[in-house]
């Protein structure tokens, strides 16, 4: 896609969340009977959880923007590999319900999945009572259940999906199951937003005030209607262009009572300047004048390239701290961010946890993403205030936002398919 210089005005409503969307998909799946999850989002990654679901016997039927899930408790063997796309939440969070079964299953995933960790993980399981091994840490997996329950501790600064893994199932253990956290637990709220999904579904994990301690009796998920709310992740980049691009950008859908991670978003832009207002519903943000920031980006990481480009359309330096856990991601996204920038002319300084962007007028370059979803769309945005950006590999948005350069177009940017 080449992304030419544009103004942007109008109002759409923001896509799905691809975090709740997960979770439904898995409580459902575990869950004896038929759930109905109501405006789910349909993207590769939830699609690969569908799938991956599929192989232990849970039906999802797609249909005019809901989804029907029969769960079945009683997980079938699967008859081959469980191949989980490039979804990180799907390879975790498969790895921890096979876990839960007689059966020995492989669970692998595409190129870049196969760079993600999952030692932690694999560990806890393995001190719970399951059969489980990585190949040195990362996938394939190989993992036999079940798990009997007990107790068990995990890092709180690698990922928050192994914590929410292991809440995933601890219900389902033979004894009550106690998880603790090593060190402060970063991005806290997905850890919330399994929490809630469980009770919709029935079931009540305990947790101390600070989430570091948490304790789950066996117990069944019971079917459940839930419908999904609007996404603060994508919708970051569609309020980043209104702030670099915009007239006037309205996104509706977005509960201001959320447990999202990302509304932090809105504290950044406010700090920044920028022109950005909200009611109840949605957020609208107008072309700003941007002021520079230090933010920290440890508990909302799928922020930091969203941010990046605020930074990069200031007239000074920014500094964004909390970025180790960013080069774990789908690609290295502090690299491929950094290196971004300088080809478009804008500096950058990157040391172990912070990058520093010395923001100014970006000009025309041609961008690789590696791949990444979250990558692909920052400089998207980013190229509205260019003389024009070509990203490559441009369909990489379809991990979770499908429709973002369509989207895009009718607010007004000129968007061209190369």
């Amino acid at each position: 896609m080449t992304v030419r210089p544009s103004r942007l005005n109008g109002s759409l409503q923001a896509p799905p969340s691809k975090s709740c969307t997960h979770r439904a998909l898995f409580c459902a799946a575990l869950a004896d009977g038929k759930s109905e999850i109501q405006s789910p989002l349909l993207c590769d990654d939830t699609l690969a959880s569908a799938q991956a679901l599929s192989k232990l016997g849970v039906t999802a039927l797609w249909d005019q923007g809901n989804v029907s899930v029969t769960g079945n408790r009683e997980l079938k063997k699967p008859s081959s590999e469980i191949f989980c796309g490039e979804s990180g939440t799907t390879l975790r969070f498969m790895t921890a319900v096979c876990a839960t079964t007689p059966h020995e299953v492989e669970i692998s995933g595409g190129p870049s999945l196969l760079r993600r960790p999952v030692a932690d993980l694999a560990i806890a399981l393995h001190e719970l009572g399951a059969d489980c091994m990585s190949n040195q840490g990362y996938p394939p997996v190989h993992v036999k259940g079940p798990i009997r329950g007990g107790s068990v501790k995990v890092p709180g600064n690698v990922s928050s999906q192994y914590v929410s893994a292991l809440l995933l199932v601890a219900p389902l253990a033979r004894k009550p199951l106690e998880v603790t956290i090593a060190g402060r637990l970063e991005s806290k709220s997905y850890v919330e937003m399994i929490l809630e999904m469980q009770r919709k579904f029935g079931v009540q994990v305990n947790a101390n005030d600070d989430l570091t301690e948490f304790h789950a009796e066996s117990q069944t998920y019971r079917p459940s209607d839930v419908r999904v709310e609007g996404d603060w992740s994508s919708t970051a980049f569609l309020l980043v262009a209104g702030a670099v691009a915009g007239e006037k950008v309205r996104v509706g859908g977005l509960t201001q009572e959320t447990l999202q991670a990302d509304r932090y978003l809105l504290e950044v832009l406010k700090r920044m300047d920028a022109r950005v207002s909200t009611d109840s519903s949605s957020v609208t943000v107008e072309n700003s004048r941007l002021e520079p920031i230090e933010v920290n980006v440890s508990d909302s990481p799928d922020l930091f390239p969203a941010i990046c480009v605020l930074c990069a359309a200031t007239d000074d330096f920014s500094t964004i701290t909390g970025i180790r856990r960013l080069r774990i991601k789908e690609s290295n996204r502090v690299l491929a961010m950094s290196n971004g920038l300088k080809q478009m002319g804008i500096e950058t300084r990157e040391s172990e946890n912070s990058l520093t962007i010395w923001g100014g007028k970006p000009h025309s370059a041609i961008i690789d993403p590696h791949r990444d979803h979250r990558i692909a769309m920052a400089f998207g945005a980013l190229g509205l205030c260019t003389d024009g950006v070509t990203i490559v590999d441009a369909e990489c948005v379809g991990k979770s936002y499908p429709s973002f350069w369509q989207d895009l177009r009718s607010l007004g940017a000129d968007v061209i398919a190369r």
